[in-house]
């Protein structure tokens, strides 16, 4: 048993294991194939056309017992149970992976669907509950002959590796605008490789040495203990890792990731036809959330169960002597439970990617065990929160990944592609840094990848080949990358012209100026364009407003019927003309004066009347008198009445510029003056048309 111990309890405390790999490497957009290993989603609308693995590998180490200054473990004397420092705990841990990506590829077959085939050997080895106050009494206080009493508890310990051979599809499951919904699954066919499985259930081990006599001492030990291995691993000093007959399984891989895209419009391009495209080399969202189940599933193993009752006291010399074949001789064999089956570590991960622009990201990731701890023959993932910047582009990218793990701490590292290199370390600076580090991992690996190509432009209108229905010929994007026509040349192109198949003038939208009413003036000239009229009036038909039938135009009295012959104002007819007069003659006046009287108002208001009937038409006003008194005196006061009458009349509203008055004294009479009845008549006032 000295010889079983030590070796069966360093390989236990190996592990609550973190088997995490490329760390930092899988946040980036351009790991290709690499992505499935975290999420099967991850290849669908990926930055390649396809990507090949060609090697790829990743190693992790990390305890919580040792601390070491890495810069120690290079000296030649260096041992690392005397330089080590301790750091012993109720249960101590030790975490070991190694991850082999061998030949592997992916390949987008259209913009929504993708499919990746990959190789892949992994180990896993992990131990919990292995106090650090047991490891320092069966390791140190064997060899000292001292007593010392262990109450170990509960521990589990396993060590699996296999190969995988798996298939992944991923699929766009939405593309509606800012919202990007896609999904993958992986299925794999598992062949194990070796297990190894340790288990005790209430072990204490009380050793009660013999000062004396070396080798006298009894070692008490309670409890249960359960073991089991691959026909492969009998020998620990000649391990081989082969295919174990019968020893199969399957495993799947479950993910979906939803991509925030508020900025889609300016990824999106519309041909005329209505169909969508969206470049294949940009990333497009500004927040990226992922969400997978991975390694669902076991490797069957047949009969290598073996448990035993621990309940005994030994001497000193058999327990440091004993074996694993030889426990049967010293402890009683219990029926074997159910530990056929090598559990995978079935893990959740949960993922936030945020661009902050469109070299720079930011990356919060968190790993989650779905299996348990104190369950036989399973492997787990350690419980890990990472923070990782990363600067990223087509050929190159660099990322610094910060991490808390489970059970190691604190780890920072950093890591690089550029082009078909990867290689990197989620804890080369805090292992350089520290001066008790407990875990360090790396990875490094060459691919071939083949990028999606940018999209082409040739006659650099900004519309892509694409959706371009003129791609030799530069054009606005709305009208799908074609130059505007003008089909009727005038100028006038045909997105702007409402007469496009017509020549037209650019002020009517490329319509020629129509003439509606066909008068030859057009209907930007013409003030009436559904009426026909002459150009001189504007286009509009000249008119007769008071309907005598001589046009406005020619129509000296337009508001006043008239006649044709006298320029459409109304004539002065003869019956008019004896009318004035008779009118005229009835104006009375002072003896011998030109005043008029007051009863001859009403006959001038007739008069005035007749007058303003023929607007046009020039009048005089004559008086005459008898030949009573002198000839000067009468021709005065004939001239003063005529003119007295004409100033009423102006007053009255009779144009002045219509109106003459000239007396005439006593030369032309009517009647004979001898008389008194013939004076009377040539004492008159007349109102005469001018005819001109």
């Amino acid at each position: 048993m000295r010889k079983l111990f030590p070796t069966v309890l360093l390989i236990l405390c190996g592990a609550s294991v973190k088997a995490q790999s490329y760390v930092g490497f899988l946040t980036d957009n351009y790991s290709g194939v690499h992505g499935i290993i975290s999420n099967p989603a991850n290849i669908v609308d990926s930055r390649f056309k396809t990507d090949i693995n060609l090697i790829g590998a990743s190693a992790f180490i990390a305890n919580d017992y040792y601390g070491v200054n890495f810069s120690d473990i290079f000296d030649d004397d260096y041992e690392i149970e005397d330089e080590g420092r301790e750091f012993p705990k109720d249960e101590n841990n030790l975490v070991g992976n190694f991850d082999v990506l061998g030949p592997a590829f992916m390949f987008n077959i259209n913009e929504k669907n993708s499919i990746a085939i990959y190789s892949r050997a992994r180990t896993f080895y992990n131990v919990n509950g292995i106090s650090g106050e047991t490891l320092e009494s069966l390791i140190n206080n064997l060899d000292d002959n001292i007593d010392f009493n262990v109450n170990q508890g509960d521990a589990y310990g396993s060590a699996n590796a296999w190969a995988e051979i798996g298939a992944t599809y991923a699929r766009v499951l939405m593309n509606k605008e800012e919202h990007f919904l896609k999904g993958g699954i992986t299925l794999k066919y598992l062949q194990g490789l070796g297990t190894a499985y340790a288990r005790g259930n209430d072990l204490t081990v009380d050793f009660d040495a013999n000062e004396i006599i070396s080798g006298a001492g009894e070692v008490t030990t309670t409890g249960e203990v359960a073991y089991g291995y691959s026909e492969n691993l009998e020998d620990l000093d000649d391990i081989d890792i082969e295919t174990i007959s019968g020893a199969t399984g399957v495993g799947v891989d479950l993910g979906f990731i939803y991509e925030w895209r508020p900025d889609y419009k300016e990824y999106t391009s519309t041909d005329s036809k209505g169909k969508t495209y969206m470049p294949k080399d940009v990333n497009k969202y500004k927040l990226k959330f992922g969400l997978s189940l991975t390694d669902l599933g076991s490797i069957s193993y047949e009969g290598i169960e073996e448990r035993y009752d621990f309940n005994n006291t030994l001497s000193q010399n058999d327990f440091e002597d004993i074996d694993l074949d030889e426990l049967e001789r010293f402890y009683t064999a219990l029926a074997p439970g159910d530990a056929s089956k090598a559990v995978l570590p079935t893990a959740l991960h949960a993922n936030v990617d945020w661009s902050i622009n469109k070299r720079f990201y930011l990356n919060l990731n968190t790993d989650l065990s779905l299996t348990a701890k104190d369950k036989v023959n399973r492997s787990r993932v350690a419980n890990v929160v990472s923070l990782t910047p990363r600067f990223e582009s087509k050929w190159f990218s660099f990322y610094s990944p910060i991490s808390v793990m489970q059970h190691s701490g604190f780890q920072w590292g950093a890591g690089l592609r550029a082009g078909p290199l990867y290689i990197g370390s989620g804890s080369v600076f805090s292992v350089l840094l520290g001066d008790k580090t407990k875990g360090a991992d790396v990875y490094a690996g060459l691919k071939i990848p083949v990028y999606q190509s940018r999209p082409k432009d040739k006659d650099g209108d900004g519309v892509l080949d694409k959706v371009d229905e003129c791609p030799e010929t530069a054009g606005p994007e709305e009208n799908y990358g074609c130059p505007w026509p003008d089909t009727d040349g005038d100028t006038v192109l045909d997105k702007d012209d409402q007469c496009p198949e017509e020549a037209g003038e650019v002020e009517n939208n490329g319509c020629p100026w129509p003439d509606t009413d066909g008068d030859g003036l057009l209907d930007k000239d013409d003030s009436c364009p559904q009426v026909a009229g002459p150009q001189e009036n504007y286009g509009c038909p000249w008119p007769d407003t008071d309907g005598d039938g001589v046009l406005d135009k020619d129509d000296n009295c337009p508001d006043v019927p008239g006649t044709v012959a006298n320029n459409g104002c109304p004539e002065v007819t003869e019956e008019v003309q004896k009318t004035l007069n008779e009118y005229a003659k009835t104006i009375l006046f002072d003896s011998g004066k030109s005043t008029i009287k007051e009863e001859s108002n009403k006959v001038l208001a007739d008069i005035v009347s007749i007058l303003n009937e023929y607007p046009t038409a020039k009048f005089k006003v004559e008086g005459h008198t008898d030949s009573a008194g002198s000839a000067r005196l009468n021709q005065r006061l004939s001239d003063s009445r005529a003119n007295a009458v004409k100033t009423y009349l102006v007053e009255n509203g009779i144009d002045q510029f219509r109106l003459s008055a000239t007396g005439y004294g006593e030369d032309r009479p009517i009647a004979t003056n001898k008389t008194r009845a013939g004076r009377a008549q040539n004492r008159r006032v007349e109102i005469n048309l001018v005819k001109e």
